[in-house]
């Protein structure tokens, strides 16, 4: 079973290797530029080991990254800081090994006692993975905008899933 811990910096030039192979060769984001390590830090540095705000990575024995899970702030407006947007990624070679359902579940364990009212999904569609996992933890589904996001040459729809934060 992987470790699951706290990211440190270090891990950041291999989250964003991660995060790139998205970008390039999926519509899961809607980034269309890889990213540089440094361009990454900001959005890092939003997430602590305490908090609404967390970055989990799981890590086999030999101490690779197998993926990441977050919460991050979902709107800048202050009323809505008790909502959180998650967000998780595995490395693409690493999928259907359980290595995202234990992320979540520690991630949704280390925010359980944060004051978080509602918690808040979106996925470009179709990606079964993607709502398998958030229909297992408790996720359902409010609401799809339609061809909102152009990549590879198409639209893609975008389906927004939530949940209650507490346990």
């Amino acid at each position: 079973m992987p470790a699951i811990r706290p990211a440190v910096p270090a891990d950041l030039p291999v989250l964003t290797a991660l995060y790139n192979h998205y970008i390039v060769h999926t519509p899961i984001t809607f980034d269309l530029a890889p990213f540089e390590v440094e361009q990454r830090r900001p959005w890092f540095d939003e997430h602590s080991t305490t908090g609404r705000h967390r970055l989990l990575v799981s890590q086999d024995a030999d101490g690779s990254i197998l993926g990441y899970a977050s919460t991050s702030r979902w709107r800048a407006k202050a009323a809505y800081d008790p909502t959180v947007e998650s967000s998780i990624y595995v490395r693409h070679d690493a999928l259907g090994r359980g290595v995202g359902t234990a992320l979540y579940a520690a991630l949704f364990d280390a925010i359980a006692g944060e004051d978080i009212h509602t918690i808040v999904a979106g996925m470009t569609l179709p990606n079964d993975g993607s709502r398998a996992i958030h229909a297992r933890f408790g996720f359902r589904e409010v609401g799809v905008f339609r061809d909102v996001g152009r990549k590879f040459g198409r639209f893609w729809d975008v389906a927004w899933f939530q949940r209650p934060g507490g346990r």
